[in-house]
C-alpha cells in the first residue's frame, strides 16, 4: 500500500516552509522536480495514530492558472498531472492571518476543487499583534472546512492540525472521488473573500481599520494613480524650492574657494619655488578644472538628497509597494507586468542596479524588454543637468498655489522619461521582444512611519556615492577636459577652447549636431558626459572658465554663462537630448553581462542615440517656429 500524501498550498509569505519544517523536523529531503529548476521539498510527518503521511510543501502560488514556473508545478501537482507525482490525498491551505482577504482567493480555489481539504490559518499572533483578532470558527464556517490555527515558528497548533490531516485522510479513504463544489469567476472569488475576511473579524483596532482604509483610497484604480502623480508633482516642486537656499550656499563656498586660490597662490611659498608658467598650471588646474569643473556638479547634492528623501520615505512607510500595484495596470498595456516595475523605479537612482534587478523576472522577454528601456528612466545623474538648465533659463515664477514653473519643467522631463520608456516598451514588446505580458500579485506590506535613523543612513549613503563619484570618475574626466581643452596653447587673437585637442574634436562633432541646435561647446560636452552624465555640467563649466575672457567673466556662475550664450531653443533641445540619450558606460557594461553578448546592448545605444537626436531636433525646430 502507497504511503498516503498531504500537500501544503497557499500564497507566498504565508508561513508553509516554516510550517513544514515544524511538521517534519529533519525527516524530509530537497531535490528538483523532474525537467524544472524548481524546488521540491517533502518529509515525513507521523500522525496521532502512528500513521506516517508523506508531507509535500508545493512552491507559493497566487492561484491554478500558472504564471510562472514555480506555480506551474504547483498547478500539476495539485491536479494529478505532474509525471511521477501521485495526487495529494489531502489538501492543507496555509493563510497569513494578518493578510486574510488576498490569501482566501487562492484558498477558494484549492477547495473548489471537491477534495479532502482543511486550513491551516498561520501567523494568528503577529495579526493579534497589529491589533486583528480572528474567529477561526466563523472562518470554518464559511468556507465549509476545517480551519486550525498555528503559529508555526513556536510550534502552536501542530497536534491539532496533524489530528485535522488524519481525519481528513480518513475521509478521503471513504470518498476518494471528491465532490467539486461550483466554480465561480475571479471577481466572484475576490468579493466572496472581501465577505468572509469581514465576518471572521472578532475585533480590531482603530489602527488596523486606518490602515485598511487607506488601501480603498490608495489602491483606488482612479483615486490612487491621482494621488501617485500629485505625491511625485510635490517632489519634484521641494527638488527645487527646498533645495534653492543649500544649493546657493555650496555655490558661494566654491566662489570663496576660488577667490581664495587668486589671492592666495601668487603669494605662497609655492611662488617662490615654482616658475611662472608651472605656476600658472596650478592656478588654472584648481580653479577651472577642480573648483569650477567639479564643484558645478557639487552644488547640486542638496537636490539629490532632497529627491532620495523622498523616495526612501515612501519605501519606510510602505508605499512604494502600493505604486508599483497601481502601475501593474499601466504597464500591461505596453506589454510588461508590475514585475517590471521595481526595476524600472531603481533605474531612478540608477540604471546599473535596475538592469540586474531585472533578475526577478522569470520571462526571458519580458526581462529583456525590462533592460532595454531601463536607462530612459530620468537617473539621478541626469538632475545636476535638469537643474542647471532649467534654472538659467526657466524663470522662478509661480504658476499657481505653491506651483513653480521651475518645478513643473523637472515634472515634465522626468514624466517624458517615464512616457517614453513605456512608448518603446509597447514597440519593442510588438516587434523585437514580442510576447504576452505575465500577471502580477504582490504582497502589500504594512504602513509605517519611516525611522528617522534610518532615513538619516540611507541618505548618508547616497550622498556619499555622489560625492565618490564626483571624486573619482568625474574628477578624472573632468581633469582630462582641462588638459585637452589646454593645450596647445592659443596665439594672440585665437580662442584657446578652438585650437585645443578637445576644440578640434568637438568641430567634428559639431557638424553632426548643429542641426539640432547644439553649439560648439554642447558638441565638446558630450562625449565625456558618456563617462557620467553629470560630467556634462562639469565639462560645460570647465570649457566656459578655460575660455574666459577676463577675470569678472570667469567669476560668473555656469547658470549665467549658459544665459548669456545659449538662445532658449538650444537649452531646450539640450534638455530633450538628455532625456534620451544612452546612459553612463559603466550601464552599457552591465547591459552586455546581462544579455551575455554585444547585440541588445549595441540596439541599445543606436535606438537611444537615435530617439535622442530626432526629439531634440524637434524640440529645437518646434521652439524656433514659435518664436522662443
Amino acid at each position: 500500500m502507497r504511503l498516503r500524501r498531504a500537500a501544503l498550498v497557499g500564497n507566498p509569505n504565508a508561513g508553509k516552509s516554516a510550517l513544514f519544517n515544524a511538521l517534519t523536523g529533519a525527516r524530509q529531503k530537497i531535490a528538483n522536480y523532474p525537467g524544472v529548476t524548481v524546488e521540491r521539498k517533502a518529509g515525513r510527518l507521523t500522525l496521532p495514530s502512528g500513521e506516517p503521511v508523506e508531507l509535500i510543501d508545493l512552491p507559493g502560488s497566487y492561484a491554478l492558472d500558472a504564471a510562472s514556473p514555480d506555480e506551474e508545478v504547483t498547478r500539476k501537482v495539485v491536479m494529478g498531472e505532474f509525471p511521477g507525482e501521485a495526487q495529494p490525498d489531502v489538501m492543507v491551505v496555509v493563510l497569513d492571518a494578518s493578510n486574510l482577504e488576498q490569501h482566501l482567493v487562492f484558498a477558494q480555489e484549492i477547495i473548489e476543487l471537491g477534495r479532502p481539504t482543511l486550513v491551516a490559518l498561520n501567523m494568528v499572533d503577529l495579526a493579534e499583534r497589529d491589533g486583528l483578532v480572528l474567529d477561526a470558527k466563523a472562518l470554518e464556517q464559511a468556507l465549509g472546512v476545517p480551519v486550525i490555527e498555528t503559529v508555526a515558528v513556536r510550534r502552536r497548533g501542530l497536534a491539532e492540525l496533524a489530528a485535522a490531516i488524519e481525519t481528513a485522510e480518513r475521509s478521503a479513504l471513504l470518498e476518494p472521488e471528491g465532490h467539486p463544489r461550483p466554480h465561480i469567476t475571479l471577481p466572484e472569488r475576490r468579493l466572496t473573500a472581501h465577505n468572509i475576511a469581514q465576518g471572521a473579524i472578532l475585533s480590531e483596532t482603530a489602527q488596523h481599520r486606518l490602515h485598511s482604509r487607506l488601501d480603498n483610497i490608495l489602491l483606488n484604480p482612479w483615486i490612487g494613480p491621482v494621488i501617485l502623480l500629485a505625491l511625485l508633482f510635490v517632489m519634484f516642486q521641494a527638488v527645487f524650492a527646498w533645495a534653492t537656499p543649500f544649493a546657493d550656499a555650496l555655490e558661494s563656498v566654491i566662489g570663496w574657494a576660488i577667490a581664495w586660490v587668486d589671492a592666495t597662490l601668487p603669494n605662497s611659498f609655492l611662488a617662490n619655488i615654482l616658475p611662472a608658467g608651472v605656476l600658472g598650471f596650478l592656478h588654472d588646474f584648481l580653479t577651472q578644472g577642480v573648483l569650477n569643473g567639479v564643484g558645478s556638479v557639487i552644488v547640486f547634492l542638496p537636490q539629490i538628497v532632497i529627491l532620495f528623501a523622498f523616495i526612501l520615505a515612501m519605501e519606510a512607510s510602505g508605499y512604494m509597494a502600493r505604486a508599483a500595484f497601481l502601475m501593474d495596470r499601466l504597464m500591461a498595456y505596453v506589454g510588461l507586468s508590475g514585475r517590471s516595475f521595481i526595476p524600472l523605479l531603481s533605474s531612478f537612482a540608477c540604471a546599473i542596479p535596475g538592469i540586474m534587478a531585472t533578475r526577478s523576472i522569470a520571462d526571458p522577454k519580458d526581462r529583456l524588454t525590462t533592460i532595454l528601456v531601463a536607462p530612459l528612466m530620468t537617473c539621478s545623474a541626469r538632475l545636476p543637468v535638469y537643474a542647471v538648465i532649467i534654472a538659467a533659463f526657466i524663470p522662478n515664477t509661480k504658476v499657481g498655489p505653491g506651483i513653480g514653473l521651475q518645478g513643473l519643467v523637472l515634472f515634465g522631463l522626468y514624466l517624458a522619461g517615464i512616457v517614453g520608456a513605456m512608448v518603446v516598451a509597447l514597440i519593442l514588446r510588438r516587434s523585437v521582444t514580442r510576447g504576452q505580458a505575465s500577471g502580477f500579485i504582490m504582497e502589500m506590506p504594512k504602513y509605517q512611519m519611516p525611522r528617522l535613523r534610518d532615513m538619516a543612513i540611507g541618505l548618508w549613503q547616497r550622498a556619499w556615492i555622489f560625492l565618490r563619484r564626483a571624486g573619482t570618475i568625474i574628477f578624472t574626466v573632468t581633469v582630462l577636459l582641462w588638459l585637452l581643452l589646454s593645450f596647445p596653447k592659443a596665439g594672440p587673437g585665437e580662442s584657446q577652447v578652438e585650437v585645443s585637442v578637445a576644440g578640434r574634436i568637438a568641430s567634428g562633432i559639431e557638424v553632426v549636431v548643429k542641426p539640432i541646435g547644439f553649439n560648439h561647446e554642447i558638441a565638446l560636452a558630450l562625449v565625456p558626459a558618456m563617462a557620467a552624465r553629470e560630467v556634462a555640467v562639469s565639462s560645460l563649466a570647465t570649457t566656459y572658465a578655460v575660455g574666459a575672457e577676463n577675470e569678472d567673466e570667469a567669476a560668473l556662475a555656469l547658470g549665467e554663462k549658459l544665459s548669456s550664450r545659449w538662445s532658449l531653443p538650444t537649452a531646450l533641445a539640450f534638455l530633450a537630448w538628455f532625456v534620451f540619450a544612452p546612459q553612463c558606460l559603466s550601464t552599457i557594461a552591465v547591459a552586455r553581462r546581462e544579455t551575455n553578448g554585444w547585440k541588445w546592448p549595441v540596439f541599445m545605444l543606436l535606438y537611444l542615440f537615435a530617439l535622442a537626436y530626432i526629439f531634440a531636433g524637434i524640440t529645437y525646430w518646434s521652439a524656433v517656429a514659435l518664436g522662443l
